[in-house]
């Protein structure tokens, strides 16, 4: 572990952990929640019927989202180095970057969501891998 934690990744690590309890939430609470971030109104109506497939997409990508966080906060040197921490936070970065940047394509290949939704979760995703590539570039020589 570092001497002392890096924020750049710290904060990568809680924003993708909040992200992951958001996605639990949006389980426990059901359509409205779903509905709320955008997720579109035919996985709202898969809900709204019991279907499985909204409760395990969902589980998928808050599962991926807090092993991210695990990662981001290994590379801070909060937890112990995880393996292939800094090859998994070079690929993490980049498809948070990517999935900002590639909305335009995302949204013809993933029909339903809003333009809000587009908008409001690309500008997430910037955030959230730029916060990761300034932390990653800071501790590069030491993962």
């Amino acid at each position: 572990m570092l001497a002392t934690a890096n924020p750049f990744l710290l904060a990568a690590g809680a924003l993708s952990a909040i992200a992951a309890l958001m996605h639990l939430a949006c389980i426990v609470f059901g359509a409205p929640w779903y509905r709320f971030f955008g997720a579109g109104e035919q996985m709202v109506n898969l809900v709204l019927r019991g279907h499985w497939y909204p409760t395990v997409v969902t589980l998928g990508i808050s599962t991926v989202l807090a092993l991210w966080s695990l990662y981001a906060l290994s590379g801070a040197g909060l937890l112990p180095k995880l393996p292939l921490t800094r090859i998994a936070l070079c690929v993490i970065t980049a498809v948070y970057l990517l999935r900002a940047l590639a909305f335009p394509l995302l949204m013809s290949l993933i029909p339903g969501n809003g333009m809000a939704f587009w908008l409001w979760s690309s500008a997430i995703c910037l955030v959230i891998g730029s916060v990761h590539l300034i932390g990653l570039r800071q501790v590069w020589t030491q993962l």
